[in-house]
């Protein structure tokens, strides 16, 4: 999930997952999976970030070192 701020001021908390694309004309719309449309007030480049950093957060996978417990390293 990624904050991004409509163009009236409101914080939303959107699933990233469900982005399908992003277009800026100058505002950045982000077009969902099924269609819906926002314009947010982030910049295009910002909006992407985010979904980068949600994406490397949540698909990382952990190292073996993090999977164990700190008696067995």
């Amino acid at each position: 999930m990624i904050k991004v701020t409509r163009l009236n001021d409101s914080v939303l908390i959107i699933n990233a997952d469900m982005i399908q694309s992003l277009k800026a004309i100058p505002e950045t719309v982000i077009t969902f999976t099924n269609n819906d449309k926002i314009m947010v007030k982030e910049p295009i480049e910002e909006v992407s970030q985010r979904i980068v950093d949600y994406q490397r957060a949540v698909y990382s996978a952990p190292g073996p070192k993090d999977c164990l417990s700190p008696d067995l390293i």
